[in-house]
């Protein structure tokens, strides 16, 4: 079983403080801070956005892998995650993520896309992670 590494350094207090966060492979690297998590236009990244990441490189990964073992290979998989992050009762939480796909798969029709796309939801180990939160999937065959 792989184990994956990642840090993060605060420094400071909450409001004027910033941190570094820092994936144990080095190729990631990046600042962040309170301004970046709840301002938009901030040239630092937050937790959200990686998660955001995180999610949709693992469920284009995992509609990949679905594809190819239907016998039909994807060209091109491109995967937006809107994670939604708000206050609700208590603080603040991740209370939705929106997840809209484009694929181009040579040879396979509409149904069957569909089909691999929302599997690719449920099985995806970040989607599995993310299970508590509500998940949503736009998926457009090109």
């Amino acid at each position: 079983m792989a184990i994956r590494k990642a840090e993060a350094e605060w420094k400071g207090g909450l409001k004027d403080g910033d941190g570094s966060l820092a994936v144990g492979s080095g190729a990631f690297k990046g600042a962040y801070s309170f301004k970046s998590r709840f301002e938009e236009g901030q040239a630092a990244t937050n937790p959200e956005e990686l998660i955001g990441a995180a999610h949709a490189g693992c469920y284009s990964m995992q509609l990949a892998a679905f594809l190819e073992g239907a016998g039909h290979p994807a060209t091109r998989i491109h995967t937006t995650a809107l994670v939604h992050f708000g206050p609700v009762d208590g603080g603040f939480a991740i209370t939705r993520i929106d997840l809209t796909t484009e694929a181009e798969v040579p040879g396979l029709d509409e149904a069957a896309f569909l089909e691999n796309a929302e599997n690719a939801k449920k099985n995806c180990p970040i989607s599995k992670a993310l299970a508590a939160t509500p998940i949503t999937l736009k998926a457009t065959l090109l």
